[in-house]
């Protein structure tokens, strides 16, 4: 607001300045232009030499310019007339007591020259024009001066206008620039506050945007700004979570295995006199365990690969059919053990797939595996195959417990099992399905799972024929 008022002032400054010179160079070349028209295109002159004749001269070259006041616009008052002696300069009339001091005017007039120069500059305006008898014996000058009075009052009036309309532009200034700074200010202060309230944590503060222009557009990228700080430090929260879970499900997992290897192999190195058997049976756990350790540390540095990058898949042609009827004859000793009814079927005519056919078979062993120990002994296991557009498709139907519908989403995630305590007790890790989501959405396709507690489990892998390129 400052700032413009202060240009207000200047601007106004700038306009009384012109406006002075401008009056001031006006009535000035008026004033010459008037004195030389009357003086040297009229017949005044030739009268002002008629009288110069005179017995007279002063007093009828008086009359002759009381004649010609009107158009010379001497009033007396502000511009007057003097008729000078030509040699001396000395005052003859009308006013014989006046003093006037020679001007640059005069001085060219006592030389015998018309005399009509002047300046804006000077506090005065003259004009001198010799006059000489017709014998050449009188020489007189003719001086009329005026004081620039009338110039005076019109320039002290132009100043009174210009510093009505500096205080009436002030005042409007004033309210310009409050309206002007409130609104320039208001988005601005908002995102003071909202960048304060973001120091303290909070991004939920918005700036509310009224305009299109520049201050909208800021205050535009400055929500979108924080909006995406907002969801970047949820993302880092929420991956700073899952971290901690991932790592207090590793040591957790970890420790299991250890805690019961330590245990019995103190039990075997205190009591040297122990069993046989139970000493044999002592190793047994300590392997089993010792391979549940092993298949915990593999399956997280594959999941390590995966987040970095750096898997490789053993691309080829493969038979899906084929790989489907591996994973089949693989489980079904396991499945007849728990008396399960184990159902294989395959579309017929299959096409050749492209893709890692070893980890795909991983893949299905995985699902397949899970199957088996989520359904009850005597359950149904159903394996269909079959192509669906430009994929090709491997459902595995369970008769098992299913999967709360709350549970659902995270069965993806590492680690999450849906009934821990007995997952641990059938040897599971909680990485199987992670590791499979990844290998299939590395081949480009999908894998879903529905899901209805007490009804069994349906989980669907779809991959496309043409597969991926290495």
């Amino acid at each position: 607001m400052f700032v413009m008022l202060v240009v207000v002032v200047l601007l106004m400054m700038v306009v009384l300045v012109f406006l002075i010179r401008g009056t001031q160079d006006f009535y000035t070349n008026q004033f010459y232009i008037q004195q030389q028209s009357v003086l040297t295109q009229g017949d005044l002159i030739h009268r002002l030499r008629n009288a110069a004749d005179d017995s007279d001269a002063v007093s009828r070259m008086e009359d002759v310019m009381q004649l010609h006041s009107g158009q010379l616009g001497i009033d007396g008052i502000t511009r007057n007339y003097y008729i000078l002696d030509g040699n001396t300069a000395q005052v003859l009339g009308p006013d014989q007591s006046a003093v006037i001091d020679v001007s640059p005017n005069i001085l060219k007039a006592l030389s015998g020259e018309e005399a009509f120069m002047g300046s804006s500059r000077f506090d005065y305006m003259d004009v001198a024009i010799p006059i000489i008898s017709s014998t050449g014996s009188e020489r007189f000058i003719v001086y009329i001066i005026d004081n620039k009075q009338t110039v005076q009052s019109q320039t002290t009036e132009t100043i009174r206008l210009i510093m009505n309309a500096v205080l009436i532009g002030f005042g409007i200034s004033i309210l310009v620039s409050l309206v002007v700074s409130k609104t320039m200010l208001a988005p601005i202060q908002g995102m003071t506050k909202a960048a304060e309230a973001m120091a303290d944590g909070d991004f939920s503060s918005k700036i509310k945007v009224e305009s299109g222009d520049e201050i909208g557009v800021l205050a535009k990228t400055f929500n979108n700004m924080a909006a995406q700080i907002e969801a970047n430090l949820e993302a880092l929260t929420k991956a700073d979570k899952l971290r901690r879970e991932f790592v207090a499900n590793v040591s957790h997992e970890l420790r299991t295995p250890l805690t019961s290897i330590r245990s019995y192999a103190e039990t075997i190195s205190d009591n040297i006199e122990l069993p046989k058997e139970t000493e044999e049976e002592f190793l047994r756990v300590i392997i089993n365990e010792s391979d549940r350790m092993t298949k915990i540390v593999q399956d997280l540095l594959e999941l390590s690969r995966f987040d970095s990058g750096n898997i490789q898949l053993n691309l080829e042609e493969f038979s899906i059919e084929r790989s489907v009827r591996n994973v089949y004859a693989a489980i079904a000793l396991e499945a007849k053990k728990c008396g399960h009814l184990l159902n294989l079927e395959l579309e017929w005519g299959l096409p050749m797939i492209r893709g890692d056919c070893a980890r795909i078979e991983q893949v299905l062993m995985n699902i397949i595996t899970n199957a088996l120990k989520y359904t009850p002994d005597g359950g149904t296991i159903e394996i269909i195959s079959g192509k669906m557009g430009d994929n090709v498709f491997v459902k595995i139907e369970d008769t098992g417990v299913g999967i709360p519908a709350e549970d659902l989403g995270r069965v993806f995630d590492r680690f999450y099992r849906v009934d821990k305590a007995r997952t641990r007790v059938s040897g599971g890790t909680g990485l199987g399905l992670s590791i499979a989501k990844n290998i299939i959405v590395l081949h480009g396709g999908n894998i879903t799972i529905e899901s209805e507690p007490g009804k069994g489990t349906s989980v669907m892998v779809t991959l496309p024929i043409e597969g991926v390129r290495g």
